[in-house]
């Protein structure tokens, strides 16, 4: 009996804020024995052609993209990511927003750098941006500025209130989700809320806000999640199964960023086959 297909549908590259490129990536997810991958950066597509170039034999990839959402519903606003699976990168709407938010992280990256070099910290900019390698500059590229001039040792640490988490920490241009949503769609893709229960990452969002969503086109909800405890996971596959959502599971893989492995939580098949039969953009790619 032959084992099940082995399913990561969250993992960044370098494009955005991974440490390995997207060829890189897809090489580790086969020698990590997955069958299936997908290449999930944050608000681009730039990994989707490199990562096909390279794809081993009898890897499957899975195209998509990691949407910096926002819900204001509450003040503040509560940031959230929502997971775009096999849409049409070309679709002039979808297009126009990531690009629009892409140039927004750019100026607030440079905005916290500036803030750090007024207080005499010595990071610079050209070599942040070097350093995202044309990918989307984010705080995660800073945090290793920060690692490299033995400021922190981590980026968790860099991550902290002292620094990028609060002292340094400016605001960010999000897409609103219910706009996200509909985008994915009319895209031909298919929307999946990431780690909807992680309160170890800050506010999350009620149950009713996800009802809502799955009301206009959301997928399905992402459980299997190093952020989520056992019971937030049991929580998440409650609320799925009362909503009729897929359900995902992903390692949301980072490289050097996370001690979390590639395929440390996975995807049931049968949630990945309801992906590809609702996607209308792209189709997912197999190396023979």
């Amino acid at each position: 009996m032959s084992a099940a297909p082995r399913l990561d549908l969250h993992p960044p590259s370098t494009a955005s804020d991974g440490t390995l490129g997207p060829a890189e990536l897809v090489r580790a997810a086969a020698e990590s024995g997955l069958d299936v991958v997908a290449i999930t950066d944050h608000d681009t597509t730039a990994g989707w052609a490199p990562a096909l170039a390279a794809l081993p034999a009898g890897l499957s990839l899975v195209r998509g993209a990691e949407l910096s959402c926002r819900w204001y519903g509450e003040e503040p606003p509560v940031p959230l990511h929502l997971l775009a699976y096999l849409f049409d990168p070309d679709a002039p709407e979808l297009v126009a927003e990531l690009a629009r938010v892409r140039a927004a992280r750019k100026e607030r990256g440079e905005r916290i750098v500036a803030l750090l070099r007024a207080v005499g910290i010595d990071v610079s900019w050209p070599e942040i941006l070097a350093g995202a390698a044309g990918g989307t500059v984010g705080r995660p590229h800073i945090a290793q500025a920060l690692i490299r001039a033995g400021l922190v040792t981590t980026t968790t640490e860099a991550f902290g209130p002292d620094w990028l988490g609060e002292r340094y920490r400016l605001p960010k241009e999000d897409i609103d989700v219910f706009r996200a949503v509909r985008l994915v769609r009319a895209a031909g893709g298919v929307p999946v809320f990431a780690h909807p229960r992680a309160s170890r990452r800050g506010r999350i969002v009620p149950d009713e806000l996800i009802a809502d969503l799955a009301a206009i086109g959301l997928a399905g909800l992402e459980a299997d999640h190093e952020d989520h405890s056992p019971a937030e996971r049991a929580h998440v596959r409650a609320l799925a199964d009362e909503l009729g959502l897929l359900v995902t599971g992903s390692s949301d893989f980072h490289g050097t960023h996370k001690t979390v492995r590639l395929g440390a939580f996975t995807t049931e098949p049968e949630a990945y086959e309801r992906i590809v039969a609702e996607a209308r953009g792209v189709t997912e790619v197999a190396s023979g």
